[in-house]
């Protein structure tokens, strides 16, 4: 599993010369398709026993505690009432109830529900495949950012290893699934961005001139397929939005990068002239999947606002009317985020994230059997100390990275982390919104992505020094060890096992911050 050295694909770009097939310079063909490792084979044996090993510890004991927990009182609940009516119910009036997210994580749920019954695996069960998933696409992407299987195994690793992915894979509740389609929809990004980069390589190969003709463009399949995952994510959670912006903006600079690297004269311009339909028709593919997931909503005359022009005594044209109802229906749903103050234990502000500075509790008991007078007994939404302490150092040497050698990969990591922390920074000042730890994960793959990076820039690339090299590795490796380590230390705590009160509170690092 060979780590191939950071190789910068961003350089200052420079003009074909001769150097290949139809005069690619070298370093231009670098940069527009550096080579990946050739353990294609091994590289899926390993993403297979990683995921192996994540699936079997969500697994076990997914179905303690039987009760619902946290906010699977809601979720758990909505999700049952959606597979029986089409639409989130109330019991008490036989209508449909007023949500405050949209529908498409509590059917996942759902599906799990009608599998498996309507139980604690039922409920959890589509948490642990999408946990899973996510732990998959992080060592695929990982690999193919990094050009290795051994930074990409890294990657998957520390995602199994994580105390917040872990614990969020194991419970009913719908970060997990923003989680995954935000994921699954960058990794679509990054995987457009190289479609079109050898694109442009088999054109400059073939003796074309970007300065009077184009590579043929064909449909960009993973960019679509990006869109519509997003808008799955948008179909969770409104959070999402912050990254369907962000995915527009980036397929922009990637494709204006890419013509710069290919020699054009007005990069810029020209991949906006070029580029622009297929981003309107990726804002079409958001909006078309988003509102489609409403479709038990439109399906059902007793969902909550569904006549709201004709209960104002309004004319309600059949289709138009219906829209305009359920836009009506979202500016409640945004009024009741955007005056969501209401103090809450357990609550916390963006700058406490990466510090772990308040964890939530999903569930706590002391009435357990132990081996002394006190037990204590609690899932505790926490990631691994160790991991996510280092956050904050990594992102701060990435960026130096990122600015010194001018590396896509690292603004990469650097802004998909950002925009699932960032925006909330802005309701925290304007409106004092009730905000919790769990609504950092979204970003927490592309933070373990920028670790995985300053691991592979400590253990350099082929061409370092063989005692670099080796210094470098045994870095790597300890820092994975500890955070094992850390993650066993935690795992009481993660699961719900019954331990003593002092075992309990030895693991309350931060005092009453995590208590």
């Amino acid at each position: 599993m060979p780590v191939t050295e950071l190789t910068v694909e961003s350089a200052p770009d420079q003009a074909a010369t001769a150097d290949g097939p139809g005069g690619v310079g070298a370093d231009v063909r670098r940069r527009l398709h550096p080579p990946m490792p050739s353990d294609r084979l091994v590289s899926w044996l390993v993403t297979a026993g990683i995921a192996a090993i994540a699936a079997t510890l969500r697994l076990i004991g997914l179905g303690f505690p039987k009760t619902k927990i946290f906010d699977e009182i809601y979720y758990a609940t909505d999700a049952h009432h959606l597979v029986l009516h089409g639409v989130e119910w109330d019991d008490k009036t036989n209508s449909g109830s007023f949500i405050a997210h949209p529908p498409l994580g509590k059917w996942i749920i759902g599906l799990g529900e009608q599998i498996f019954g309507y139980n604690a695996i039922g409920w959890r069960i589509t948490s642990v495949v999408a946990g899973v998933i996510a732990v998959v696409l992080v060592i695929r992407l990982g690999r193919r950012m990094f050009r290795s299987t051994l930074l990409g195994a890294v990657a998957g690793l520390l995602m199994t290893l994580d105390g917040m992915a872990f614990v969020s894979s194991r419970v009913g509740l719908l970060d997990i699934f923003l989680m995954l389609f935000v994921l699954a929809g960058f990794a679509c990004a990054v995987m457009d961005r190289e479609q079109s980069r050898r694109r442009w390589l088999a054109f400059l190969d073939g003796g074309g001139d970007p300065e009077h003709g184009r590579p043929r463009h064909g449909i960009p399949w993973w960019r679509l397929s990006g869109a519509a995952l997003l808008g799955c994510g948008m179909a969770v959670k409104w959070s999402a939005l912050w990254y369907i912006v962000l995915f527009v903006v980036l397929i922009y600079v990637w494709e204006a990068h890419t013509r710069r690297s290919a020699g054009m004269r007005h990069p810029w311009r020209d991949a906006l002239l070029d580029e622009f339909g297929w981003l309107l028709a990726s804002l079409a593919i958001f909006t078309v999947v988003y509102v489609a997931s409403w479709a038990g909503w439109f399906a059902n005359d007793h969902s909550w606002d569904r006549h709201w022009l004709r209960d104002h005594d309004h004319p309600e044209p059949p289709l138009i009317g219906s829209l305009y109802n359920l836009f009506q229906y979202h500016r409640d749903i945004l009024a009741f985020h955007t005056g969501l103050t209401t103090k809450h234990d357990y609550q916390s502000w963006p700058m406490q994230w990466l510090t772990l500075g308040r964890p939530v509790a999903y569930y706590y008991n002391g009435d357990g059997l132990c081996a002394a007078s006190q037990c204590s007994a609690e899932i505790l939404l926490l990631g691994t100390p160790v991991l996510w302490w280092a956050f904050i150092p990594t992102l701060v040497a990435v960026a130096w990275w990122s600015i010194a050698k001018r590396d896509w990969r690292g603004w990469f990591v650097l802004l998909t982390s950002a925009a699932g922390i960032l925006p909330w920074v802005y309701y925290e000042f304007s409106d004092h919104r009730t905000m919790f730890y769990f609504y950092a994960l979204p970003s927490e793959p592309f933070l373990v992505l920028a670790v995985t990076m300053a691991l592979g820039m400590i253990m350099g690339g082929p061409r370092a020094r063989p005692e670099r090299r080796l210094g470098g590795t045994l870095v790597a490796g300890g820092f994975v060890a500890l955070v094992a380590l850390c993650f066993l230390y935690f795992y009481p705590i993660y699961v719900g096992e019954t331990i003593t009160y002092s075992q309990w509170y030895a693991r309350m690092w931060l005092g009453n911050k995590w208590i």
